[in-house]
């Protein structure tokens, strides 16, 4: 299938913007599991997606899938592979393209970020999760899902903005504070005044951020009671248009580099999810375009 199939003709990957990566990979969840069945799902609710987000149409800018990443094997092989399906996709059209991964767990957004960093150099990583994921080996893997932001940062040099965070081991809240971690969580955000807070805001990132950024939405950020279909659902998370408007304060004087959506676990019989997950995807092409 494709993204959006229901509703757009079949294009060359060399006529689109964005180039959807499909990534089923899961080997290190570490409580709920289905994350391997995330991106199918989040595809085949994408047909029910209509064109126009209410703000506007990024279809038009084109949309291409990709086949699945294999994803059989060990961790290093499986990032191998995401970082070579990237490269392609990257070089199928002398335009700009943003490739857009669909997971899987979060690891494969390592994968995603080598191929852009041989290209780009150092950038900055927005990061929405109810995680941290700081940790430098988990489970006796240094590339556990809970270790990618921590690659990010120490193998690849890359700059981290984390938001929504409210679940952290105290080993990772002394690492953020020692590598200079930027971050607004789910805890400081409520205190705040939530809604009313963001409204408020002209900008979120410090003005010594990156210009050039990539955006990974690990659906846990959102709350449990609307994204239950995730392996590790926290309450306390972000509402649909916190959400949206975090994502658009992120973007501001940015160049986006790609993005992804991770960690959804599809529950048979519940639809919600999976179509919050496709409608997320839609609604950050046309935040990033």
């Amino acid at each position: 299938m494709r993204f959006l199939e229901s509703e757009l003709p079949e294009l060359r990957p060399e006529d689109c913007l964005f180039h959807i990566l499909p990534i089923p990979y899961e080997a290190s969840v570490s409580y709920g599991g289905g994350t391997m069945a995330g991106p199918s799902a989040i595809i085949e609710a994408s047909s029910q997606l209509e064109t126009w987000t209410g703000a506007g149409n990024p279809s038009e800018l084109g949309i291409y899938t990709w086949p699945d990443v294999n994803c059989e094997g060990r961790a290093e092989m499986v990032l191998e592979r995401i970082e070579r399906a990237v490269d392609r996709a990257l070089d199928s059209r002398n335009e700009r393209i943003i490739p857009v991964g669909l997971g899987g767990e979060h690891t494969v957004t390592l994968g995603i970020l080598r191929a852009l960093a041989k290209r780009h150099g150092r950038f900055g990583v927005v990061q929405f999760d109810a995680h941290a994921d700081l940790r430098d080996s988990y489970e006796g893997s240094r590339y556990s899902h809970a270790c990618v932001m921590r690659r990010a940062v120490d193998d690849l040099g890359l700059s981290l903005f984390q938001i929504a965070v409210r679940n952290m081991s105290l080993p990772e809240v002394v690492y953020r504070e020692s590598a200079g971690i930027h971050f607004l969580d789910a805890r400081e955000l409520a205190a705040k005044g939530g809604s009313a807070y963001l409204a408020s805001l002209k900008s979120l990132l410090p003005p010594s951020f990156p210009e050039k950024i990539f955006l990974t939405f690990d659906i846990d950020a959102l709350d449990s009671s609307l994204m239950p279909a995730t392996g590790t659902p926290d309450p306390g998370g972000l509402f649909w248009w916190d959400a949206l408007r975090l994502a658009e304060l992120a973007v501001k004087e940015r160049t986006v580099l790609g993005f992804d959506v991770v960690e959804l676990a599809p529950m048979e019989g519940f639809h919600a999810a999976d179509f919050t997950a496709a409608r997320l995807t839609y609604e950050l092409m046309d935040i990033v375009k």
